[in-house]
């Protein structure tokens, strides 16, 4: 479920799309430091990550992304250059990093009915 705030027209029951997309960024950094961590013995325990952004307008979009990996248990100094490239490998991360725009299609009720099943 999604939804947008009432300003939006909707009832903030849900998170934004936006959200959701700051969302996939972190859990992705997230679950590639993870399986490192486990794969070099780095203790992973209380693993956090947190994802900041600015909104701008005109267009509307999400800039300055920063992405905070929290490894309290782990000692990963010798490390942190190897943790940094696993996070940026991340297919979201990758994504965003390498994206030249987005092609959107309107598809209506009949060329729906005319793709084949």
């Amino acid at each position: 479920m999604i939804d947008v705030p009432p300003e939006m027209g909707g009832a903030n029951r849900a998170p934004t799309p936006p959200q959701f997309f700051v969302v996939s960024l972190g859990s992705c950094v997230a679950a590639f430091i993870a399986t490192y961590c486990q794969q070099t013995s780095i203790d992973a325990t209380d693993l956090s990550v947190d994802v900041s952004f600015d909104k701008a307008e005109n267009p509307s979009r999400l800039i300055n992304l920063k992405v905070s990996v929290k490894l309290p248990h782990a000692d990963c100094e010798a490390r942190k250059q190897a943790l940094l490239r696993v996070a940026q490998h991340c297919p979201v991360h990758e994504t965003i990093d390498t994206m030249e725009g987005v092609e959107i299609e309107i598809l209506d009720r009949k060329q729906l009915a005319a793709m084949p099943a």
